[in-house]
């Protein structure tokens, strides 16, 4: 069987799974479905979660989803956060913090993270995201090569400054490039993730 394979710009307020198993979540929250017409067995690798957007794949080949999610495979995002970041704050989300996952602390693994002279092009912000107007905030472009629950926004929470907006761009090889919000394109030759 040929397996399917897509790159989905998730915009801020979509679940990143398919539908749900409980009755009010499937009333009250959105789900990847209503982005497209996804065939049958598609399951998102890993997530982002309901308030951050970009770079989601999807995949009918549940190895290769594994794989992906286990590999150590890099993950880099764009992180506008509440506050002017500091070098110090920069060093130490680099060496690695310790963040909460589930009631247990975690150091996080060595990255590379970079302060960002100008804010990057993007697509505007969601309104829900309420980014304040009077508050100076900053852009880090941040590459991890794990993938714990919500690990961006704690590892910057951790060093004071909150994240108010996070993009992912990049998964591997594979780019969000010129993608807008809700954009589904079809990948027929999945590139070597490296």
């Amino acid at each position: 069987m040929e397996h399917l394979h897509y790159k989905v710009y998730k915009p801020v307020g979509v679940l990143s799974q398919m539908t749900s198993g409980e009755d009010r979540q499937r009333r009250k929250k959105r789900f990847l479905t209503e982005l497209h017409n996804f065939p049958e067995g598609i399951m998102p690798v890993g997530r982002l979660d309901e308030k951050s957007e970009g770079l989601l794949l999807m995949t009918t080949d549940g190895k290769l989803s594994d794989t992906i999610n286990r590999a150590g495979i890099e993950k880099e995002y764009l992180a506008q956060l509440d506050g002017l970041i500091t070098t110090e704050a920069i060093k130490e989300i680099s060496e690695g913090v310790a963040i909460g996952i589930f009631g247990k602390k975690y150091m996080t693994k060595p990255c590379n993270v970079i302060i960002l002279n100008e804010p990057p092009t993007l697509p505007d912000a969601d309104v829900q995201l309420r980014i304040g107007r009077h508050r100076p905030t900053s852009w880090i472009r941040i590459v991890i090569t794990e993938g714990k629950f919500r690990q961006v926004r704690k590892m910057t929470a951790a060093v004071g400054f909150p994240t108010v907006r996070l993009i992912r761009v990049r998964i591997g090889d594979i780019t969000l490039e010129k993608m807008q919000p809700n954009h589904v394109v079809p990948i027929s030759d999945f590139p070597p993730l490296s």
